[in-house]
């Protein structure tokens, strides 16, 4: 299946926050903590397109990631797939892509996941490691060039 990355806009915006509000639903009701308005207000006040990639296959809109530089690290946020196409490669090769473009700038990749999320595995895969955990939350943390353990 291909796939490619294109900046956002701010006219993807309410694509983006439904497609957040699908995929975060059922972790978040496993964890108590869904609330329908939340979820996509979250998004909506932490949206900033210039950070954020759209992610299409074959010309559709499949999901997004935004990448949110710090002075320490990049933050590796709002990476969502449409649960149609998950499994099937494409947030590895996304996540495969931005990785390449971090270990180039020999930058450090920070993120957060839910409690009990299959994404973690996929993280771990791409050479994540936990730094700390509550919770809700798990932090993970790849050093520049770090393979998977």
């Amino acid at each position: 299946m291909g796939w490619a990355l294109r900046s956002a806009g701010a006219a993807d915006m309410e694509t983006i926050v439904e497609l957040r509000a699908v995929v975060m639903r059922p972790d978040l009701e496993r964890l108590g903590r869904f609330d329908p308005h939340r979820v996509r207000q979250r998004f909506r006040d932490a949206f900033r397109p210039e950070q954020t990639s759209v992610i299409e296959s074959d010309g559709a809109f499949v999901g997004c990631v935004a990448l949110r530089p710090t002075d320490s690290a990049h933050w590796l946020e709002h990476f969502f797939l449409d649960p149609r196409v998950q499994g099937r490669g494409i947030g590895s090769a996304v996540l495969g892509t931005l990785l390449r473009r971090t270990d180039a700038e020999g930058a450090t990749v920070r993120l957060n996941v839910l409690q009990g999320s299959e994404a973690r595995r996929l993280y771990a895969r791409h050479g994540f490691t936990v730094e700390s955990e509550d919770p809700v939350d798990v932090f993970m943390v790849r050093a520049p060039g770090a393979r998977a353990a």
